[in-house]
């Protein structure tokens, strides 16, 4: 596979998260726990696909919102370390934060402590910039995002975005759905993924890909055709987070090499898959030729 040049700006989404893992969720009851796993780490959508794209040699921009304060300086020490070329504005609210709860099967129980602001003061013009060099703009659905819509209006730049676990109807998303090109989202809200999906290809998507955690994942392209991969099999759990945004990474890697559908959905299929054997966001062996030793041993 030959490595892209083209450039691919994130816009949103870092966090500073506390996580508890435990064989299985706790019960609805008063109790007391004494003992389990925990530790602390860098999380949220943009960082995850950031420190993804910045493994496989995708040159990429992350901008997010941060607060001044430890953990802060926490996540861009670590950005910084992974070499994420990550610009940010503060926010005067702090760094958001996240509780998260996961079991074997990983499973997230999710509680956002702290939240960004919705209408930070942020430098558009820096932004701009940025949007006016990149090739591909990942818009993550993060409220203080909302304010670029604008301006990406005014470019013509492909949009990908990432609904996560999307319920269809919900007007939060409607922004981003209306701006984007190409759809990412879950199964888990929607009673009929499939119908979901023909909705957004009506709306004039060039792209719908629809994630089922273990149960593997759906595209549906512009021109009708639905593609199926399953996940892959025997992959030992240590913590989930990030997954669903190694699998996007994944894809996108693949997509800008020139590779088909059916061959991104793979490749998605294995950064989400190697993302759960470690406890950070991404798999720490992970890089273009893992990735295609990978692609080589399961298919």
């Amino acid at each position: 596979m030959v490595k892209t040049m083209e450039h691919v700006f994130i816009i949103g989404g870092t966090t500073f998260d506390h996580i508890v893992s435990l064989p299985e969720f706790p019960q609805p009851i008063p109790q007391t726990i004494h003992q389990c796993a925990f530790h602390e780490a860098t999380g949220s959508t943009g960082a995850g696909k950031a420190l993804c794209l910045t493994k496989l040699k995708v040159s990429n921009t992350l901008y997010s919102l941060l607060g001044n304060d430890i953990y802060g300086q926490q996540i861009i020490k670590h950005l910084k370390k992974e070499n994420v070329d990550f610009i940010y504005d503060i926010d005067p609210i702090g760094t958001e934060r996240h509780f998260n709860i996961m079991n074997a099967e990983g499973g997230r129980i999710s509680t956002f402590i702290t939240q960004s602001s919705e209408f930070p003061i942020v430098d558009l013009n820096q932004i701009e910039s940025i949007i006016n060099q990149s090739d591909i703009i990942v818009l993550n659905i993060i409220s203080y995002c909302k304010l670029f819509i604008p301006i990406l209006e005014k470019h013509n730049k492909p949009i990908w975005t990432d609904l996560h676990d999307y319920n269809e109807g919900n007007p939060y998303h409607q922004p981003f759905i209306d701006v984007s090109d190409y759809i990412f989202l879950s199964s888990d809200n929607l009673t009929n993924y499939k119908n979901t999906m023909q909705n957004l290809i009506k709306r004039g998507k060039q792209l719908v890909v629809c994630t089922h955690g273990s149960k593997g994942s759906t595209a549906l392209t512009k021109q009708g055709e639905w593609i199926e991969e399953p996940a892959l099999s025997g992959i030992q759990i240590v913590d989930a987070n990030g997954a669903g945004d190694n699998f996007f990474s994944g894809f996108l890697y693949a997509y800008l090499n020139n590779e088909s559908i059916e061959n991104c959905m793979k490749y998605g299929s294995i950064c989400g898959a190697y993302c759960i054997t470690s406890k950070g966001l991404v798999c720490k062996e992970l890089s273009p030729s893992f990735l295609n030793r990978q692609f080589e041993k399961h298919y």
